[in-house]
């Protein structure tokens, strides 16, 4: 028995790599851009991290990106920092600290005794990593052990400090906080004011023997003696909001809110502006790698430009950088259309393969919702309707009877056309769009969040009002709300006579009477804010706001999450093309998935909700080619499922995703394997059991 404990424990000792999941979400190559937050640099490898889409790295100095966010479980895959620590990859995030030592490609959360987990900063001196935190108790943690375990060094700094920045100057270390610079001389054990008392320091940077600080609004300011004195160094700067600092050769370059990059040849005695081909101006991090310099900025037109002529010129290199705020999605042929949040609107004619901005006389370019009539495309912005008769090359702003006002939904029936205005309620359009009237009688509530038509039925899904019916194209409306426990309506989704409503924090609703009552139909269905629904033949799909998507194939009667690969739970909008999913998400851009993957990969059988953990021996077993795999979870939490060989490499994912508490049926199809004893691992939450199973061939 002691010799084989003993081998299952240098079985999972030994795991490595982990190969393509056998069923999942895979990111759609594109839309491009997102906000960019920092960077980390080591050899050839090159790491962005971003607000929302995770980890991205380059191996070819920014020519293209790959998503690298295999066990990084920060709900909202926002990354503060990035740091090497000899060959360890480490991320700050608000979920704390994330640990890598294959340049990403896994990653392992390391939070032991770190009691404040919004980590918005690091440093790195010897074999001691630092980390600096905001919010609540925040301050300075040390680990000796790459992360193992942390403890806080604090003693002489104020209490409830946000620490956004940390350098290292030979023995010296430094903190930036809301109150001015800190210096410790023994590894944090204890601290000392360094000067700059007014300000709140972002950033810190330390260059041979010179030490430079970021204020919020202040500028640049340089200590050449340790931090002993300061001097303002903001002479030709043209923004006072300074985000990142890096050192190239002779050259110092600073990036700025709304002011683009700066350069300085002289120490930072006086600057210049360096923005030609830098469409964005907003840059939060700069890097330097070899000759290369790179931005990552936010907003519109984000993502990361390069230049390699120290700033002379940019070129925006975005290309697998999927990080963009999806709000819309519509099909128009073969045609696929996605609006984003800032920065519009992208079309893709391939499934999702390959996208490109359509963004021309788009003047308001925060999409909230999209539809196609005919040869015609709507795009509903913060600033009203455009209008797009050729497929989004061109835009047209539809002002002639609709006001200036954020569009939230449509709904098209046959040659009309329904927009739903936030403030504005209802307005009906005869000729694809061109022209507008507001159809609001009795529409108590103006705040239409959604839309959706049932033969001679128009739904409105309201905020404050719940859900309003018109059976004369919006000439008058009345309250359809018998059985809804929730007025904020968000989404609406039509199968056959059934009528769907997902609702802020109450979930989904059902009506099957043309909205004259409602019934809760959510077993199952965890996320209860509803931003999306879908519907493919019988199947409905949820997008939620924290729990990912779910699938339901019996009108709601129960649901199953299917986010195995999702890389951000929160979903914002989905759309079926042909035989996928696509996922329109809050971060992480756009993702596709096989409708057949999730309507058969996972069944769940029980609506009775087990007590307990628990993993059964798989049926068959021995096996040829294929087995099933039951366990039972008893509440929600992140589930994973692997299949290791007997030298403890993964062959197989089988599950990586959050799941509500039930009963689950996997199976595992073993066709490429060779004969012989492989194990499978099933994890919830901190509670881990391993199984045997043999395959004969």
């Amino acid at each position: 028995m002691k010799t084989i404990f003993k081998f299952l424990i240098l079985v999972f000792c030994l795991f490595t790599g982990i190969n393509p999941l056998h069923s999942q979400w895979i990111q759609a190559n594109g839309p491009i851009g997102g906000d960019v937050s920092c960077f980390a640099v080591s050899g050839t490898n090159l790491f962005a991290g971003t607000i929302g889409g995770g980890v991205f790295r380059s191996t070819d100095n920014g020519t293209s990106w790959n998503s690298v966010n295999n066990g990084l479980t920060d709900i909202y895959h926002i990354i503060n920092a990035l740091t090497f620590c000899g060959t360890n990859l480490f991320a700050g995030t608000n979920s704390g600290i994330f640990f890598s030592s294959n340049n990403g490609t896994n990653w392992t959360q390391v939070n032991n005794g770190l009691t404040n987990t919004s980590v918005h900063s690091f440093a790195v001196s010897g074999t001691n990593l630092f980390a600096g935190t905001i919010e609540g108790s925040g301050g300075v943690f040390l680990s000796t052990n790459n992360g193992t375990s942390w403890t806080a060094v604090n003693e002489g700094l104020p209490t409830n400090i946000n620490v956004r920045a940390l350098a290292v100057s030979g023995t010296n270390l430094f903190a930036g906080i809301n109150g001015g610079v800190f210096l410790s001389t023994n590894n944090g054990v204890s601290w000392t004011a360094s000067g700059l008392a007014n300000n709140s320091i972002l950033s810190l940077v330390v260059s041979d023997t010179n030490l430079f600080a970021l204020s919020l609004s202040n500028g640049v300011f340089l200590s050449t003696n340790n931090g002993t004195s300061w001097n303002e160094i903001n002479n030709g700067l043209t923004s006072p909001y300074i985000n990142d600092l890096v050192v190239s050769n002779t050259n110092i370059f600073v990036g700025s809110n709304g002011a683009g990059v700066f350069r300085s040849t002289n120490n930072g005695s006086s600057w210049t502006a360096v923005n030609t081909g830098l469409t964005n101006t907003n840059v939060s991090a700069l890097a330097v790698s070899g000759t290369k310099l790179f931005a990552g900025t936010y907003g519109y037109n984000g993502g990361i430009f390069l230049s390699t002529n120290n700033g002379t010129g940019w070129a925006q290199v975005n290309t697998g950088l999927t990080n963009t705020y999806i709000n819309a999605l519509a099909l128009s042929g073969a045609n696929l259309f996605a609006g984003t949040y800032i920065n519009g609107v992208f079309i893709s004619t391939n499934n999702g393969s390959n996208w490109t901005q359509i963004n021309t006389g788009l003047t308001s370019t925060s999409v909230y919702s999209l539809a196609a009539s005919g040869m015609n495309l709507l795009a509903g912005t913060g600033g009203g309707i455009f209008l797009s008769t050729n497929d989004g090359e061109n835009w047209i702003h539809v002002t002639t009877g609709f006001p200036i006002g954020m569009v939230k939904a449509f709904a098209v029936s046959d040659t009309n056309i329904f927009a739903g205005s936030y403030g504005y309620g209802v307005f009906l359009s005869t000729n694809n769009g061109t022209n507008w009237t507001a159809v609001n009688n009795d529409l108590t509530s103006l705040y239409i969040n959604s839309l959706a038509i049932s033969d001679n039925n128009i739904f409105a899904g309201t905020e404050r009002g719940g859900i309003f019916l018109s059976t004369d194209n919006g000439s008058s409306w009345a309250a359809v709300n018998n059985g809804l426990t929730s007025i904020y309506v968000l989404s609406l989704a039509v199968s056959g006579t059934n009528i769907f409503a997902g609702t802020y924090r109450d979930g989904v609703f059902l009506s099957t009477n043309n909205g004259t009552n409602w019934t809760a139909v959510n077993n199952g269905l965890m996320g209860t804010l509803i931003w999306s629904l879908s519907v493919s033949d019988t199947n409905l799909f949820a997008g939620t706001d924290n729990g990912g998507v779910f699938l339901s194939t019996n009108n709601g009667t129960s649901w199953s999450a299917v986010n195995n690969g999702l890389t951000t739970f929160d979903v914002r909008a989905l759309a079926v093309s042909n035989t996928n999913l696509f996922a329109g998400t809050y971060g992480s851009g756009l993702l596709i998935r096989p409708l057949s993957e999730m309507i058969t990969f996972v069944e769940r059988h029980s609506t009775d909700l087990p007590s307990s953990f628990k993993l059964d021996q798989n049926y068959p077993n021995p096996f040829n080619p294929s087995t099933k795999i039951t366990y039972s979870i008893p509440g929600y939490g992140f589930v994973s499922l692997i299949v290791y060989n007997s030298l403890g490499q993964a062959v197989e994912t089988l599950i990586s995703e959050n799941q509500s508490a039930g009963r689950y049926i996997v199976d595992f199809n073993a066709e490429g394997l060779s004969s012989g004893i492989y194990y499978y691992r099933l994890q919830f939450d901190k509670i881990f059991e391993t199984k045997k199973i043999v395959l004969l061939k």
